[in-house]
């Protein structure tokens, strides 16, 4: 009886779990079309995830998930062909490779790039014939449950929200921005927090906090007045034509239901934050998978530890001048440690014994065996939390964007050092990586941090997929967004109410300085009558 009751019970169970797996299914439409392979690593682990997770998604990419083989609940609009960035690089810095001297750039020069690239990228996209039948789709009532897409200057696909009335979620692969106060409807102090893309620590100089300032200003003006209004057009052309009326583009940026960001403490600076900004940094990295034979000899072997370097994917290795490529096979020669380099041209001649290039690396298994000592990287995020995560010293190259506050930060910490690419000696380099090697300060700097970048409540993937669920289940979750989203600019900022005690305090003392102007001249004439008496 009791066996029956059990097997009853199970079976219960069972159908329950078929039914919820099924209501909680939901239709997803995520648009990923940055062409960026590190931008699309944490793109891919989502995607991935929520398929696996029982959603069924429809994306449109810049890159195939095909070889995941995600079934049937996986449809993929794949941007073909893939849109070509370097031609919107090369123009503005004189480059034919992606390795430029950024030393003597602003931040608004690189904001001009990445608008560039990300504009050009979007209608590049806009124009496929499969994303037209998105746009233009004569049934769009219940078609999707939810919109992802990247918070990376991507803005005009927001308007597929409002043709398919669904919430959206946006996904940004790097630290949170000053920025996006103004999309959540918070104040994020500028006087400690430092802009993305400037090589500051929340412990800034004055000198240093008035740059901050003024870089940030310029940040906000140039998204308010230059990027938005082309983000409008953008809408307009492709858009325009459908009898919707779209909110502005700056409007809609304030309309999210969440924000997926790829960081998390210790690698992002303490400052203030939401309940919809939801920090997911990590969710990349799995368990380590066993390395090829090769690899794993070659490591194993490495009894005075081994050294891996890697430029990620932007920058290429092979790129490098002749003589820099030159300059760090001389220093490593001289190690007594192994190299592995991800090197895009294999045919490298007079390559020293202790070194193996390859033209892809498997970078999270590589970094996860216990005789790499050191990671040459150029602080690209994700590779970042690769090394924090497997408690790896680095050494830092930074070219652009966030590199530079990525490796100040983690020099800070005192588990990095950062050494300038293109003013680079080889004694710099060999006096570095022997400091990294032998002072152990840096390795317990870096175990330090490790721990408190493990020490969560909720797996990185595990809270991506919860708060996505989250919203789709609250039905865009509106409790979430802020009401300071809805006040004037200068209601937000209390300029109103500073305008009332301002004008009260300037009427108070204009009433006082008019009765002190009439009691002395009351006073002065009774003392002209009294002397003519």
């Amino acid at each position: 009886m009791h066996f029956k009751s059990l097997c009853s019970l199970l079976l219960l169970t069972a159908l329950l779990s078929i039914r919820m797996s099924f209501i909680n299914g939901a239709k997803i439409l995520a648009v990923y079309v940055y062409p960026s392979k590190s931008h699309f690593m944490m793109h891919r682990v989502l995607i991935s995830e929520l398929v696996r997770h029982g959603h069924e998604v429809t994306m449109i990419t810049a890159y195939t998930l095909a070889p995941l083989s995600l079934g049937s609940n996986y449809t993929e609009i794949l941007i073909d062909p893939i849109y070509d960035y370097r031609t919107d690089v090369h123009p503005t810095t004189d480059s034919p490779t992606t390795i430029f001297d950024m030393s003597t750039a602003d931040v608004s020069s690189f904001m001009n790039i990445m608008r560039a690239i990300c504009m050009g990228s979007t209608e590049h996209a806009l124009k496929q014939p499969k994303v037209q039948a998105i746009i233009n789709a004569n049934h769009t009532e219940g078609v999707y449950d939810l919109l992802l897409v990247e918070q990376f200057y991507q803005d005009a696909f927001l308007a597929l929200a409002h043709i398919y009335n669904v919430p959206v979620v946006s996904t940004a692969t790097f630290a949170k921005e000053h920025y996006m106060s103004q999309m959540v409807g918070l104040i994020t102090p500028w006087s400690y927090v430092p802009h993305g893309s400037l090589p500051f620590t929340d412990h800034m100089s004055f000198w240093e906090r008035v740059q901050n300032v003024y870089n940030l200003i310029l940040t906000d003006y140039s998204r308010e007045f230059k990027y938005f209004p082309m983000v409008d057009a953008l809408i307009r052309k492709y858009f325009g034509h459908l009898p919707i009326t779209f909110p502005s583009a700056s409007a809609m940026d304030k309309n999210l239901s969440a924000i997926l960001i790829n960081n998390y403490t210790p690698l992002s600076t303490a400052s203030p934050t939401m309940d919809n900004m939801i920090n997911v940094g990590g969710m990349h990295i799995y368990p380590p998978k066993p390395l090829t034979d090769e690899l794993q000899t070659f490591l194993d072997g490495a009894t005075h530890g081994a050294i891996y370097f890697s430029l990620g994917s932007q920058v290429e290795s092979k790129d490098m001048p002749a003589e820099k490529v030159r300059l760090f096979l001389d220093v490593f020669q001289s190690l007594k440690q192994r190299v592995l380099w991800k090197f895009e041209n294999e045919s490298i001649i007079n390559l020293p014994a202790n070194v193996m290039v390859k033209k892809w690396m498997p970078q999270s298994d590589i970094l996860a065996h216990p005789n790499v000592r050191v990671f040459i990287t150029h602080g690209g995020l994700l590779g970042t939390q690769e090394a924090v995560h497997y408690a790896v010293p680095m050494l830092g190259m930074p070219f652009y964007c966030d590199q530079h506050l990525n490796l100040k930060k983690a020099e800070f910490g005192g588990y990095a050092m950062t050494l300038d690419f293109h003013q680079l000696t080889r004694d710099e380099l060999r006096l570095s990586l022997q400091q990294l090697l032998h002072n152990n300060t840096y390795r317990e700097n870096i175990k330090g941090i490790s721990k408190i970048f493990h020490d969560r409540p909720m797996g990185a993937r595990e809270s991506a997929l919860y708060w996505i669920d989250y919203v789709i289940r609250h039905k865009g979750a509106r409790h979430l967004r802020a009401a300071g989203l809805d006040l004037r600019w200068y209601q937000f900022y209390l300029l109103d109410v500073a305008a009332l005690f301002l004008s009260a305090a300037v009427l108070a003392l204009s009433v006082a300085f008019l009765l002190a102007r009439w009691l002395l001249r009351s006073l002065g004439k009774k003392a002209n009558k009294e002397k003519i008496n």
